[in-house]
């Protein structure tokens, strides 16, 4: 498969061993990864995606006109999202991978071993295990942190060379922010200002929730949840919990001093996560 296949999405592929499908969050792309990309990378193929109208990855194509009215799939909603990461991997002649994501990549995580197309799911901080406020507020904090983006582009990269300037700007993600490679900072932000389906994304959260009455496939797979404890995005204490609720049989993990994108903060912790299914 080669750009410009309608399935394609932009991608990196390392490493041997069972497959393994890596899906970021929402305005990022796959080199949030890069803290464990190595050493996961040991023990799996490792296939770390671009989502579509992120990174750089195309934006998702429109629909053909059905010759007659049916339901249709929000457009950058788990459920549309899952089916395009869906036709990738089938594309690649990847079947039932292990399948690990973030925030709404976590979502979409859960959602494709629902439909029983994972092995395994492994989500950290995922979406879904809201209310109608923390699912507003998760909203609010990635749209402010999108417009900080674009309307601090000129001063950020001289913003983000100082630890000050990347403790203000990525503390809302990080927990130990002052730490970050500045050039991956600034390249992170252009991505998130940038990123063409997030608007649409964005919108389409308030579709989604994870309920035990969905969980569908989900009994029958090995399924991790990981949160940091320090997640501001989608806090630790409540998420947590709700996600404890609706998915019992599930591995809940707590990921000590780490904030909504752990794998800078606790790289070593997460590598476990991603290589010792249960």
């Amino acid at each position: 498969m080669h750009r410009g296949d309608p399935d394609w999405l932009a991608h990196s592929r390392r490493g041997d061993g069972p497959p393994l499908v890596l899906i970021h969050g929402i305005g990022s792309r796959w080199q949030v990864w890069e803290p464990v990309l190595d050493e996961v990378a040991r023990h799996h193929d490792v296939i770390a995606l671009d989502l579509p109208g992120f990174g750089a990855s195309p934006p998702w194509p429109e629909p053909p006109e059905p010759s007659k009215p049916l339901p249709r799939v929000a457009p950058g909603s788990v459920e549309h999202l899952a089916d395009r990461v869906a036709a990738f991997l089938d594309a690649l002649g990847v079947r039932r991978p292990a399948v690990a994501g973030n925030s709404l990549g976590g979502g979409i995580a859960l959602e494709l071993g629902r439909r029983g197309l994972a092995s395994s799911v492994t989500a950290f901080s995922p979406i879904g295990f809201w209310g109608s406020v923390g699912r507003r507020w998760c909203q609010l904090a990635v749209g402010g942190a999108r417009s900080a983006a674009g309307g601090l582009w000129p001063a950020l990269p001289r913003l983000l060379a100082s630890r000050a300037g990347r403790v203000a700007f990525c503390g809302l993600f990080y927990g130990h922010p002052g730490h970050l490679d500045p050039d991956e900072c600034v390249d992170s932000a252009a991505a998130l200002a940038d990123a063409p389906g997030f608007a649409v994304a964005r919108a389409a959260f308030a579709g989604w929730q994870v309920r035990r009455e969905t969980a569908g496939a989900l009994d029958d797979i090995p399924v991790t949840v990981a949160w940091g404890t320090r997640d501001l995005v989608l806090p630790y204490a409540t998420q947590a919990r709700r996600a404890r609720a609706a998915l019992p049989a599930a591995r809940h993990v707590p990921l000590a001093g780490c904030g909504h994108l752990p794998f800078a903060d606790g790289p070593q912790a997460c590598a476990r996560l991603l290589i010792q299914t249960y």
